[in-house]
């Protein structure tokens, strides 16, 4: 079995989504990837939705979920991408490891559509940087280099 990472927001709704797609594409072959929401919104963002499709990523088919929903389960590693689900956050079973990597909510953008979208890209270019890096560092562990 693959290990299983979860990724937690508040919402469920931009962030989580975003990082899931990215990180599932960038290793899920290695890994089984997840995210949900400490209060789900119950939709994922159109924006968020338009913001992956543009690389290449689709994650339309995804839905809102509660964190509740996967206490459950054995997770391997927690990732929280907003302060507000990192203090929600309980403790899965099997939980091995912990991150809080904070990304700004695009949902809160104001301005004109082209302003807000700008934003959705510029975090979803913040979390491609970082989950790629983390990507990347699983290949090297699981290939048994570090």
């Amino acid at each position: 079995m693959k290990p299983r990472i979860l990724i937690l927001c508040t919402g469920n709704s931009c962030r989580s989504h975003m990082a899931e797609g990215i990180l599932r594409a960038a290793a899920g072959d290695l890994v089984e990837v997840h995210s949900a929401g400490s209060k789900p919104a119950g939709y994922v963002h159109p924006k968020a939705i338009a913001a992956l499709e543009e690389i290449g990523l689709d994650i339309s088919a995804h839905t809102s979920k509660s964190m509740n929903d996967f206490l459950d389960r054995d997770i391997t590693t927690v990732i929280t991408v907003c302060g507000n689900a990192d203090q929600a956050c309980p403790i899965y079973p099997g939980q091995m490891n912990r991150h809080h990597w904070g990304f700004d909510d695009p949902a809160h953008a104001t301005g004109t559509e082209a302003e807000i979208m700008a934003d959705f890209r510029r975090v979803r270019d913040q979390i491609r940087l970082v989950f790629g890096a983390y990507a990347a560092g699983l290949r090297e562990r699981m290939a048994g280099r570090i």
